[in-house]
């Protein structure tokens, strides 16, 4: 049996912060991740989707992290073909991405060095046992199809050796006569397939399927179940507060993820005030982990 983690997409969101979850003299950055560490074994880094990690942070977040702690990482926004700006670069690249941009695209010569760098930064995550997975979160606009499948693949020979977890914005990913050949492809990748949990009534909605793709992993995001997903603000789309009902409704399926893979990461994605550590933190005895 496979061991389950449970934690949240974020330690550092503001509504979190402002909620009072953080005891008075661990309210700053070393303070947080402490005794965030102290309450969950498992927690997603968000802030690498609008800029490229450091070595020194990533140093700062093995420092302040007990042995056996685990960080899943999102990729940078450059890495899965969504907007970036120019300012979530660093200056000496710049220029490349404004020619690229210029010409329609993006120069291949910069993506290498952004690869170079993103992988350079988490390093001292993967040398200290800490880095759970690269997290591939896919646009809506990925579709499947040929073209899509190529571009999943190059994504996966630039992360060679790397662990990697796929999200799929577009629920034709997963909807039934295409699940068993989207699990297939993420197998043969050697890539996680993300479960999420969304509301199920738009017509943007991805199924809740969970696939054991790589016996390293398996990764569920709950993003709440908001009828706002996809508009207002961020606590809008987010905005969630998990019922008991709605969180046993996964404990079976995440137990029988833990047979097949080594590890399951059960991650809540509901930032809004204190709700996901909330909801980690009853899903943890729903599980018989707290």
């Amino acid at each position: 049996m496979g061991e389950i983690r449970v934690g949240t997409c974020s330690w550092t969101d503001k509504a979190l912060v402002s909620s009072g979850w953080y005891p008075r003299g661990m309210r700053d950055a070393e303070g947080r991740l402490r005794h965030y560490a102290s309450q969950f074994p498992v927690a997603e880094v968000d802030a690498t989707y609008y800029g490229l990690p450091s070595v020194r942070n990533s140093l700062l977040w093995t420092e302040r992290t007990p042995e056996g702690f685990r960080f899943d990482v999102k990729a940078f926004s450059l890495l899965t073909g969504h907007p970036t700006r120019p300012e979530a670069l660093p200056a000496d690249l710049r220029p490349a991405f404004a020619r690229g941009r210029a010409h329609g695209g993006v120069d291949p010569g910069l993506l290498d060095e952004v690869w170079d760098r993103y992988r350079a930064a988490l390093e001292p995550l993967r040398a200290s046992g800490r880095l759970g997975t690269l997290v591939f979160q896919f646009a809506h606009r990925l579709a499947p199809g040929g073209p899509a499948e190529e571009y999943l693949r190059e994504c996966r020979k630039r992360a060679s050796g790397w662990p990697v977890a796929v999200e799929f914005r577009h629920p034709g990913w997963w909807h039934p006569e295409r699940a068993d050949a989207t699990a297939a492809l993420l197998t043969e990748l050697s890539a996680t397939a993300v479960a999420v949990d969304m509301v199920q009534t738009l017509p943007t909605s991805v199924p809740p399927v969970l696939r054991v793709t790589d016996p390293d992993l398996a990764v569920i995001r709950l993003h709440g179940r908001n009828t706002a997903w996809g508009t207002g603000t961020k606590e809008d789309r987010f905005r969630h507060e998990y019922t008991a009902g709605e969180l046993t409704e996964w404990v079976p399926r995440i137990r029988e993820a833990a047979g097949p893979a080594r590890e399951v990461h059960v991650l809540f994605n509901n930032c809004c005030g204190d709700a996901a550590v909330r909801a980690a933190g009853a899903m943890r005895h729903l599980l018989g982990l707290s």
